[in-house]
């Protein structure tokens, strides 16, 4: 029985929410959104709040119960206060710049490594060695953080590369004579 799936979504004011079918539909003040709910889940629409069930009682029906109530939860976070990650850069002579479209990242190899910045997705640079991605979409904005991530993570030894704010990266001990 899942324990986040009981619980109703309430849906705040300032946004509304309509169901139709499988598809939960949201407007709130930073745009509007849509997800597809899976087959095993039944959605409808609950004094205030949009209710979650499972469709019957197999294994799959109950995973999914916890999940599609998760996504639809972020679906309403997302329309009313949007999501943000924050990397932090490490590294001598290592920055990065928003320019026009693209995020433009310096991180030590030959080239400047130049990142388009997707449809619904905004970039700031607050620092040259900070970098901050926000959006509606919980999904996309971690995707986008992630594969940002990806041109330099960071290394073991000096700590060197992008890191998410607050991540703990695992030092090592260099070689002994």
């Amino acid at each position: 029985m899942s324990r986040i799936g009981k619980k109703a979504v309430t849906i705040p004011s300032g946004v509304t929410a309509n169901v139709e079918g499988q598809t939960v539909k949201v407007k709130g003040p930073k745009g509007a959104m849509q997800l597809v709910v899976h087959d095993d889940v039944v959605v409808k629409m609950d004094k205030g709040g949009v209710k979650l069930d499972p469709r019957n009682d197999t294994k799959r029906a109950r995973s999914m119960w916890g999940t599609s109530r998760t996504l639809v939860a972020n679906l309403l976070a997302g329309v009313t206060k949007g999501f943000e990650e924050r990397l932090e850069i490490n590294g001598v002579g290592f920055r990065a710049a928003v320019q026009g479209k693209k995020l433009q990242l310096q991180l030590g190899y030959s080239h400047d490594v130049d990142y388009p910045i997707p449809e619904g997705i905004t970039i700031a640079t607050p620092k040259p060695t900070e970098i901050v991605v926000t959006g509606m979409d919980k999904q996309k904005v971690g995707h986008v953080a992630a594969e940002i991530r990806d041109f330099r993570p960071p290394e073991p030894y000096k700590g060197k590369g992008v890191k998410y704010a607050g991540e703990y990266i695992f030092r090592k001990e260099g070689k002994k004579k």
